[in-house]
């Protein structure tokens, strides 16, 4: 076989495993459950893509770096509710309450960034106590309770989908092709701006210099200070990112709900560390990319919709989420510790 065939280009190429775990789980998924296929499942299953999604990239982007943030959902939590906050008693505009939003995720995450490089703390140790002091912080101002009252106008963004966003003729011409009209009802507004932020994150990690020096601190942070590269303040900016990435989540949930609950990011954490390493991001960084991340998210969200389709009983979703991610973990370190032998 001629050494840059398709099929050695194919086998060479990182994402060919985590595409081809993707096919094998989506094919068996729909032998398992007729109602899998259903366009209204796959619409279930694309929404809840866009939120973990979200939280994933910043994971990943973190893991790139050789550190890693169990405070993300948190974030997302108290981004959210002070976003509603905002919005109900605040009497902001959605818009400015929106940016606000960001904008305590950002501080969030930089908070996180300036403890762990400034202290010199293991970015998993650290951001295990700033969970806490977060969750403080969402209890604290909402009382456990949900904060009702959020602005219709800002609903369209967690509950429209593709097919709303075309002109109403265009509507009208595809109300005779029933299958195309579902197809694009099943492609929800949070997803593309998931995917929208999945091109940003993969052409700065790609394309840029920063990119370049995120790659350079994850595989030796000693050897990229020699070259140069602001180490610190690369960290810092990502986990601003991180936390950005997750307070956009959070916000994007209340327009999906119509309130902002303080129970919003508690389940997204697990999830996005097992997309990141199912996806090929390595744990002790230099290695992988938001795409596959992206793609393994896609897995761990199938797999959490089957188990619901199959009838298995819902208090076991956390134990199979916890279940991959030690799998994927320990994948990743057999895989490491393989090549170390085989080089």
């Amino acid at each position: 076989m001629p050494e840059n065939s398709f099929p050695q280009r194919l086998m060479r190429n990182p994402l060919s495993g985590v595409v081809g775990a993707l096919l094998l789980i989506f094919v068996a998924s729909s032998l398992l459950s007729e109602a899998f296929l259903d366009a209204y499942n796959l619409s279930i299953i694309a929404r809840a893509l866009a939120f973990v999604g979200l939280i994933t990239l910043g994971q990943s982007m973190l893991l790139v770096l050789g550190e890693l943030d169990l405070s993300l959902g948190m974030i997302a939590g108290l981004s959210a509710v002070a976003g509603g906050l905002l919005m109900v008693d605040g009497g902001l505009p959605p818009a400015a309450a929106i940016l606000l939003c960001l904008a305590v995720g950002g501080l969030c995450g930089l908070a996180n960034g300036l403890l762990v490089t400034g202290l010199g703390l293991h970015s998993l140790v650290l951001t295990i106590g700033m969970s806490g002091v977060y969750l403080a912080f969402k209890l604290g101002f909402t009382k456990g309770a949900a904060i009702t009252g959020i602005p219709e106008n800002i609903y369209f963004l967690g509950q429209s989908s593709l097919f709303d966003l075309l002109p109403e003729s265009l509507q009208e011409a595809l109300a005779a092709s029933p299958f195309l009209q579902g197809a694009l009802a099943a492609v929800p507004l949070p997803t593309l701006i998931m995917l929208l932020c999945l091109a940003i994150v993969a052409f700065v990690l790609a394309r840029t210099p920063f990119g370049r020096y995120m790659y350079a601190v994850g595989n030796n942070k000693a050897a990229a200070q020699i070259l140069g590269i602001r180490v610190d303040r690369v960290r810092v900016v990502v986990f601003v990112c991180a936390g950005m990435l997750a307070a956009l989540a959070g916000i994007l949930m209340v327009a999906r709900m119509g309130t902002a609950q303080p129970s919003i990011g508690e389940n997204w954490v697990l999830p996005s560390i097992a997309a990141s390493v199912i996806g090929g991001v390595s744990t002790t960084g230099g290695v992988g990319g938001p795409i596959g991340a992206i793609l393994g998210a896609a897995i761990v969200n199938i797999i959490e919709n089957i188990i619901i389709l199959v009838g298995i009983d819902t208090y076991w979703q956390s134990g199979v989420s916890g279940a991959v991610v030690v799998v994927a973990i320990s994948v990743d370190a057999l895989s490491r510790r393989f090549l170390r032998k085989d080089g």
